[in-house]
């Protein structure tokens, strides 16, 4: 079984991820492309995640967000940083509660980063450890600028007598 990191362990990952739109659902729970999901969800009777690709806009799955366990958001190339964005959006503007998952090319450099717009879940490239990847979310000690995780800018906590 593949491995992942989520809520900053290291952890087996139950889901199977579904890249096809045209494939068949599997018996397994999935994660399957946004079209995919509108299409086949309330047929399929079984859990069901899905995934949003760059250029989707995550208002299309705000009404359904209740529903699913996992949203994950792809990362086709490590210089595609829209999802970033798409987090965001979903924890903050639609309050998404569930496993935001990071998938596709997911590279160590960018574990804090992601954590900090509201991601918890890192499905890493074929190859790489998680257990030493997973160093990859300590790598600053502080930040700067708000984000989801930071509700303060460092100057204003730093003021106000807060820690991050």
């Amino acid at each position: 079984m593949p491995k992942l990191i989520k809520s900053g362990q290291v952890s087996p990952d139950a889901w199977v991820l579904v890249r096809d739109a045209d494939a068949a659902i599997p018996h397994e729970p999935a994660i399957v492309p946004l079209a995919t999901w509108l299409a086949q969800s309330m047929a399929a009777r079984r859990p069901l995640g899905v995934w949003l690709a760059p250029d989707q806009d995550p208002a299309d799955l705000a009404p359904y967000l209740a529903e699913l366990g996992v949203v994950a958001v792809d990362f086709p190339q490590f210089a595609d940083g829209r999802g970033y964005s798409i987090a965001r959006l979903l924890r903050e503007r639609y309050g998404y509660q569930g496993e935001l998952r990071a998938i596709g090319d997911i590279q160590r450099d960018q574990l804090y980063f992601l954590q900090q717009v509201g991601f918890d879940a890192f499905a890493l490239p074929a190859g790489c450890q998680p257990e030493q990847e997973m160093a990859g979310l300590k790598d600053f000690s502080a930040g700067y600028q708000t984000s989801f995780l930071r509700k303060n800018p460092l100057f204003r906590s730093q003021r106000e007598g807060i820690t991050s």
